[in-house]
């Protein structure tokens, strides 16, 4: 039992640090306007339109982990993101001081994806039917 509680409680921070990376890394495309983000996205061949399309995604999916509101589909859309950046934005760059933690975080979004995280998540208060027997097992 004292297992996955912990288990619980390592998704959880894992949950939310995440939430506030992505939270923060959208934001920061909006920083003097969302030009130079655009300017950047049209630099290495995707279309400009598609920046705050990504910082949208970012915003929204961090908040969703944080509340653990859709982790599941939130995660989906992050490791997608994710996947975007490392074959467009970091293609070719070195795996230490280069990619390490585009990886660390399209991991995260991932195990979320598949996981989920029901400790103080909106999910376990919306969905307590589905998830129960996973938290009473805690």
């Amino acid at each position: 039992m004292l297992l996955k509680r912990n288990v619980e409680l390592g998704l959880f921070i894992v949950r939310v640090l995440t939430g506030v990376i992505f939270l923060l890394h959208g934001f920061s495309k909006f920083q003097g306007g969302i030009g130079g983000t655009m300017g950047f996205f049209q630099s290495i061949g995707l279309p400009g339109a598609l920046a705050p399309v990504v910082a949208i995604i970012e915003i929204l999916g961090g908040l969703l982990l944080i509340l653990g509101l859709l982790t599941r589909m939130a995660g989906v859309a992050l490791t997608v993101i994710m996947v975007g950046v490392l074959l467009t934005a970091k293609a070719g760059q070195p795996f230490m001081m280069g990619t390490e933690f585009d990886y660390l975080l399209l991991f995260t979004s991932l195990q979320l994806a598949f996981t989920g995280s029901l400790l103080l998540s909106v999910d376990s208060l919306l969905f307590k039917n589905k998830y129960n027997s996973r938290l009473a097992e805690n």
